[in-house]
C-alpha cells in the first residue's frame, strides 16, 4: 500500500504544472529562443560518437526532467513525461567550437518534445581532444547542475569504454514542488507580506540610486536580437593570485569580479568625464543549501535567485573597497529570507523585461559556481575544462558573467544581448575588466585612473 501511495506522489510530481519560476523560463523560450543554458566540456581520450550516445540514454533513463517535454498553452503549462524524444546527439566536425556554442545558445526549445540536446565535436584526425556541448533548457536546470551531469555522463562512458557491466542506477526520484521547499516564513500571507516588502524596498533603493546602464547602441525588436559570447580563461597562477588578494583583502573572488565588471562598465558609461557613476550588480545565487531538505547538485532543477547591490562610483572609488561593499550587501540579503524573493517572482521579472525590452534591467549581472568539485579523470577519458553559460538575449544593455573554477583554471563566460551591446564594445569591456583584476591582484586601484591596459600579447595569452 504504502509503495502504490509512493509511486502515485512521484508520478504526480513528474507531471504536474509548471511552477511560477519554471513559466518565466519558457516564457522567455516561446517569446526569444533563449534562456538555455549551455555546458562545454574539454576532453581528451578515446571519445566516440557511440560511447556519448549510449551514455546519453543512461542518465535519460536516470533523470525525471531529461524524460519531460512541455506541453500546454502559457497559462496551463505541464510537464509531461510520455512521448519524450531521445536526446538528440548532433556530431559535427570541422566546425569551430564558437560557432557551435554561439548556435546552441541562441536556438531555443520545442518544449513539446524535448528540453535538452547535445552537440560531439570529435577529434581532428590524430588529435586526442575532444568537446562535449550540452544544451538544456533553464526551466530544469541551472549551472551547477548542468555542470554535475556532465561529470555523470563521463561516468558512464568511462564504464562504457572499460566495458564495466552498465547499471544506470537507481532512477532519482523527481523533487518536490520547488516552493514547497522555502523556508515557512515565505510562504502563506506571511510569505506574501515579506513579497510585497521586498518589492516595495527594492523599488526605493532603484528611485534612490537610479542606477546607470549602458546605452542601447541599436534597439530592435526581441526576435532580432542573438547572445553573443566572450570567453576569457585565467592561468592557475593569475587564478591563485586573485584568490590569495581576495583573501588578503576580506573579500570573495565573486565579489572582486563584480568589482571589475562595474569599473569596466562604469568607465564606459562616464565617457572620459569625471563624475559620479551609480550602478546596479546582480549576482545570483545558488539555493540548494538554504533550501529544506537540501537539493543535491545532481538533481536537475532551476533552483537559484538574485542578491542585488546598489552601488556609488566616485572618482577615487578604491577597486577592494567596492568589492567589501559587494559583499556586505550580499551578506545582508543572504542572511535573511530575502533571498528566496527574486527566486519567487523570477516569472514576473522575466514577463517585465519581455514588456520592457528596450531597457536594461541592471547594470552588470554574475553566475558564479566557484571551483568546481567533479573528478577530471574518468579512467581513459581526462575532463580539461569545463564552462557554463546562458543565453540572454532578451536581456539588453547589461553585460554577464559566468565563472567556473576548475583544475586551477578560472574561466569566464561572457553574455552580452546583440545589437544592444555590440561585440566590438564587449570585447573592450572584457579586456578593461580583465586588466583590472589583473592590476588588483598585485594591489589596488581606483576607478577612474587612466586605464593601463595589459599589452596585446599579455590579452592574447590570458585569452587562450
Amino acid at each position: 500500500m504504502t509503495t502504490h501511495h509512493t509511486s502515485k506522489y512521484e508520478n504526480s510530481l513528474k507531471n504536474r504544472k509548471l511552477v511560477p519560476i519554471e513559466q518565466g523560463m519558457e516564457i522567455a523560450n516561446r517569446y526569444s529562443g533563449t534562456y538555455n543554458v549551455v555546458t562545454i566540456s574539454r576532453i581528451t581520450g578515446p571519445l566516440t560518437e557511440e560511447i556519448v550516445r549510449k551514455a546519453l540514454d543512461l542518465v535519460q533513463s536516470r533523470h525525471p526532467r531529461l524524460n519531460s517535454r512541455i506541453v500546454g498553452e502559457l497559462d496551463s503549462l505541464r510537464f509531461e513525461t510520455e512521448e519524450t524524444q531521445t536526446i538528440p546527439l548532433r556530431v559535427l566536425q570541422e566546425r569551430q567550437l564558437n560557432d557551435i556554442v554561439l548556435e546552441q545558445i541562441n536556438s531555443g526549445f520545442d518544449s513539446s518534445k524535448g528540453l535538452v540536446r547535445f552537440v560531439f565535436l570529435p577529434p581532428e584526425k590524430d588529435a586526442q581532444t575532444s568537446y562535449l556541448i550540452g544544451t538544456i533548457h533553464h526551466a530544469i536546470t541551472d549551472g551547477l547542475s548542468s555542470i554535475q551531469l556532465h561529470s555523470e555522463i563521463l561516468t558512464y562512458c568511462q564504464k562504457i569504454a572499460s566495458r564495466d557491466p552498465l547499471n544506470p542506477g537507481t532512477s532519482l526520484k523527481p523533487l518536490p514542488l520547488l516552493y514547497d521547499l522555502v523556508p515557512a516564513s515565505m510562504k502563506g500571507l506571511r510569505g506574501m507580506l515579506s513579497i510585497m516588502l521586498f518589492v516595495w524596498h527594492l523599488r526605493f533603493k532603484k528611485l534612490w540610486y537610479r542606477p546607470e546602464t549602458l546605452s542601447f547602441e541599436k534597439c530592435v525588436p526581441l526576435d532580432s536580437r542573438h547572445c553573443g559570447w566572450i570567453r576569457r580563461q585565467l592561468d592557475e597562477t593569475l587564478t591563485q593570485q586573485i584568490v590569495n588578494r581576495c583573501k588578503q583583502e576580506k573579500t570573495t573572488v565573486q565579489t572582486a569580479i563584480c568589482a571589475a565588471m562595474m569599473f569596466a562598465v562604469g568607465k564606459k558609461i562616464a565617457m572620459g568625464n569625471e563624475r559620479d557613476v551609480r550602478v546596479s550588480c546582480h549576482s545570483y545565487v545558488d539555493l540548494r543549501r538554504r533550501l529544506s531538505p537540501v537539493v543535491h547538485p545532481e538533481n536537475l532543477g532551476v533552483l537559484v535567485s538574485a542578491a542585488i547591490s546598489f552601488h556609488t562610483l566616485k572618482p577615487r572609488t578604491s577597486f577592494w573597497n567596492l568589492a567589501r561593499d559587494v559583499r556586505k550587501q550580499l551578506e545582508s540579503q543572504l542572511n535573511n529570507s530575502d533571498i528566496f524573493v527574486p527566486f519567487l517572482i523570477l516569472k514576473t521579472m522575466i514577463e517585465l523585461i519581455l514588456k520592457d525590452c528596450d531597457r536594461a534591467p541592471a547594470t552588470v549581472a554574475l553566475t558564479n559556481v566557484g571551483r568546481v568539485n567533479i573528478p577530471s579523470i574518468y579512467g581513459d577519458f581526462k575532463l580539461e575544462e569545463i564552462s557554463y553559460l546562458a543565453g540572454l538575449a532578451t536581456v539588453g544593455g547589461v553585460l554577464t558573467a559566468a565563472v567556473t573554477t576548475f583544475e586551477g583554471k578560472m574561466t569566464l563566460n561572457f553574455m552580452f544581448s546583440e545589437p544592444s551591446i555590440s561585440g566590438e564594445t564587449a570585447e573592450i569591456l572584457v579586456d578593461s575588466l580583465i586588466s583590472c583584476l589583473i592590476e588588483s591582484s598585485k594591489g589596488d586601484c581606483a576607478w577612474q585612473n587612466p586605464d593601463t591596459p595589459k599589452s596585446t600579447d599579455e590579452l592574447a595569452e590570458i585569452a587562450k
